[in-house]
């Protein structure tokens, strides 16, 4: 086969080829041709050299596979699909927090200590000896492997395959045709957490970008009990990355909506809470609270919203104090919304607040 075609569309051909066959000389210069191109290449390149770069990551040596994921992401974010990218990504993502997983174990069991921070290089002899290359490399990577998979989790249909439920019972056509199912997506949402919470416990360090990603909801609905005015809502969301951005879109809604009184955000923060770039300040309008009278904060997610009756419940009271933040997206990259489907009837509220603690001191 000749190899050396121009730009980055020849670096994927190269590299693709080199890797079906085993060639490690021939990869490796491929390698380092992939990421000298990549900030020339032409959509077109992008498009097609995604998914064909996704789909040999399996088999690419486990040191260089995270730099080749993260490539993967790139073209995602420069318009690749998604879809076709997903499986071999998220397997990755697996693999590597399973080696995570492994190295907390065999360090603990070698004497502990600090988790060794990695650097741009491959792990020292001494640590592999202490934990195994597998499980050194799955540390190493880590952040490289969130990058990747938080990329491809700005797409609704990434998170909707990981989705358990959504697989159960039926993924479009689209889908399926590509192969997303939970098995190939890398086991599912619940998986990835668990092995995320795992790695989180035993290192100390939170990669919070994809534990977030991780957590979004899509097409999610959410009753809401407006406290001063005893009034209740039937919301919808979806993409909403963390509870800033539930908390203007909330205004936007209700206050802005002329159902409750309060401050409204403006027409600007509001947009960049759903898909217009950038951040615009804000204030609070609301306090979130759990139906158990626990305080719900703006740094955490919607996930964090407690199942009442099959449906995830919150409470608004007045806000406690002043608060400010710049209103925008936790992923700049992920479309949110929130729509309000209907008021509550009298009876349906009355209900609902049955179900909640009374007004009180704030707790958590």
């Amino acid at each position: 086969m000749i190899f050396s075609k121009a730009g980055f569309g020849g670096a994927v051909a190269d590299f693709e080829a080199a890797v079906v066959a085993q060639d490690a000389k021939r990869s490796g210069k491929a390698f380092i041709r992939l990421q000298e191109t990549f900030g020339r290449a032409k959509e077109t390149e992008l498009f097609a050299g995604g998914p064909r770069l996704a789909a040999v990551l399996e088999q690419v040596p486990p040191s260089p596979r995270a730099v080749v994921a993260v490539l993967v992401g790139a073209c995602v974010e420069r318009g690749a699909d998604a879809e076709r990218c997903a499986p071999g990504v998220l397997a990755g993502l697996r693999a590597a927090l399973e080696g995570a997983v492994a190295f907390g174990e065999a360090w603990a069991a070698t004497g502990g200590g600090a988790f060794p921070v990695p650097d741009d290089g491959e792990p020292g002899e001494e640590i592999v000896e202490r934990t195994g290359f597998e499980a050194a490399v799955g540390w190493w990577t880590l952040s490289q492997w969130e990058m990747a998979a938080v990329a491809l989790l700005n797409h609704w249909a990434v998170r909707a395959g990981l989705n358990g439920e959504a697989v159960r019972a039926g993924l479009d056509a689209e889908a399926v045709r590509t192969g997303l199912d939970e098995k190939a997506a890398g086991g599912g949402r619940g998986e990835l957490l668990r092995l995320l919470t795992a790695v989180a416990q035993a290192s100390g360090q939170e990669l919070r970008c994809l534990s977030y990603a991780l957590q979004v909801l899509d097409d999610e609905p959410l009753v809401v009990l407006h406290r001063p005015s005893a009034t209740g809502y039937l919301l919808r969301l979806s993409g909403i990355g963390d509870n800033f951005q539930l908390h203007t879109l909330l205004a936007d809604a209700l206050i802005g909506g002329g159902h409750v009184a309060g401050r409204a955000p403006s027409p600007q923060e509001v947009a960049v809470c759903r898909e217009t770039p950038g951040q615009v300040e804000t204030a609070g309008s609301f306090e979130l609270v759990a139906p158990d009278g626990d305080r719900l904060w703006n740094e955490g997610t919607p996930a964090d919203i407690p199942v009442v009756d099959g449906v995830r419940l919150l409470v608004l009271d007045e806000p406690s104090y002043a608060r400010s933040w710049p209103a925008g997206r936790f992923f700049p990259g992920m479309r949110g919304d929130l729509i309000l489907e209907r008021a509550l009837e009298p009876e349906e509220t009355e209900r609902w607040f049955a179900r909640v603690s009374p007004a009180g001191e704030l707790t958590g």
